[in-house]
């Protein structure tokens, strides 16, 4: 298969598998600053892929145009769909994030106002539904209980379960092993459960916060992402550093965004969890379709897409990349609005055609350890540019024309 980008906005591709070539103008503008992306004709191998002309910083955007965009007394939220899709400078990144998920209004007279409100209407829910001799003490017993009738055995249970999956978000970064931070994560873990009794907490939500934290954190603490837990004690010093009023607004403002975000795929997280059983039915179908080597290799080992690929999409890859990769990663999924589970599938489609050759050359035991746990580390920001390039191509090509993904 050959990709060619053309420089007057203009995509043509071919399938060597059905001899089809698509043709898609006017539409959103091809990520990166990219010249020509060269595949040979076995597309199976991630590989063979050729990046001749990158911009070598993730954030292709000046930050003059992101100053301009967001100065402006309604902010055009299509421009900045399309300017933060290609990464967001980390200085813009706490107001694009806002922006993009709804939670902050375009008008720049009502944001002050609604902000306030939101805020406040988050202390009343940790008033409401925390504040309930619900807490659990470090020895994971619930002291000073007022009166047992007032919380319910599934709260109580799963308050438990997020007292015990806390501890264990994201442990290479050094921010969520303070304290503070955990105490934050698990508040707005219950009370989103409790006000979303159809799906309750699933493990894997408490994944889903960390972006918010981290982005929303940022404003206050230098270098919030660590390369391993070893900086926790550093982060901990900055944290407490952090006015007690600044951190309940980064919490308030992670709680709606996040809660924002799971509107969108809230039944990834109700009994049987379909949202995400379609999603790796779809992930499965579309190796099958630019990837049939790797596809008949994970099915002659007798390995089920389910097997690995739950985890991708049930904490969307946040488990599979480094944090700092999935903030930039993030930015796209933000600005695509509702339509980012779509294109979620097709990343995770890339991210596996990316070691495609690796994974072919290994047997049972060994492919089931490389596919828990791939070698992310070695992926760069030019590389995780590739990999949203390629995902976006993939959907413009299949998404229009869902019979192409059919068996053959």
């Amino acid at each position: 298969s050959f990709f060619r980008f053309l420089s007057f906005g203009c995509v043509k591709m071919f399938d060597s598998k059905s001899g089809f070539l698509r043709s898609f103008a006017g539409r959103k503008p091809t990520p990166g600053v990219i010249r020509q992306v060269k595949a040979d004709s076995d597309a199976s191998s991630s590989s063979s892929v050729r990046q001749l002309e990158v911009d070598s910083e993730h954030c292709k955007a000046s930050q003059s145009k992101f100053e301009s965009t967001l100065s402006a007394e309604i902010i055009d939220l299509e421009a900045l769909r399309q300017l933060t899709w290609k990464g967001i400078p980390s200085a813009f990144r706490p107001i694009c994030w806002m922006l993009l998920s709804g939670y902050l209004p375009c008008h720049r007279e009502r944001r002050e106002r609604d902000l306030e409100r939101k805020r406040r209407e988050y202390k009343d829910c940790v008033q409401q539904y925390y504040n309930t001799g619900s807490c659990i003490s470090e020895d994971g017993t619930f002291p000073n209980l007022p009166d047992p009738s007032t919380v319910s055995d599934e709260e109580l249970a799963m308050r438990r379960q997020i007292h015990i999956d806390v501890p264990r978000t994201n442990p290479e970064a050094g921010l969520f092993h303070d304290k503070h931070i955990q105490k934050i994560l698990e508040r707005i873990l219950y009370i989103w459960s409790v006000r979303h009794p159809a799906s309750g907490y699933v493990q894997g939500l408490n994944d889903l916060v960390t972006p918010f934290l981290t982005v929303f954190l940022s404003r206050h603490v230098d270098c919030v992402v660590t390369a391993t837990a070893a900086a926790a004690s550093v982060v901990s010093e900055r944290v407490a550093q952090i006015p007690r009023e600044a951190l309940h607004s980064a919490e308030a403002d992670a709680y709606w965004c996040f809660s924002k975000l799971l509107d969108s795929i809230q039944d990834h997280y109700t009994f049987a969890q379909p949202g995400i059983q379609r999603m790796v039915q779809k992930l499965k179908d579309l190796i099958a379709r630019v990837d049939a080597p790797l596809h008949d290799h994970l099915a002659h080992a007798g390995i089920d897409f389910i097997q690995f690929a739950f985890r991708w999409m049930n904490c969307l890859l946040l488990r599979e990349l480094p944090l700092v990769l999935s903030l930039r990663l993030w930015d796209t999924y933000l600005a695509e609005g509702e339509e980012f589970p779509t294109l979620h599938v097709y990343v995770c489609a890339a991210l596996l055609a990316h070691w495609s050759a690796r994974l072919r050359g290994c047997e049972f035991a060994e492919l089931m350890l490389t596919l828990q746990a791939l070698p992310t580390h070695e992926l760069s920001f030019p590389d995780l540019e590739m990999l949203i390039s390629r995902a976006f191509m993939w959907r413009e090509w299949y998404e229009p024309s869902p019979n192409h993904l059919r068996p053959q």
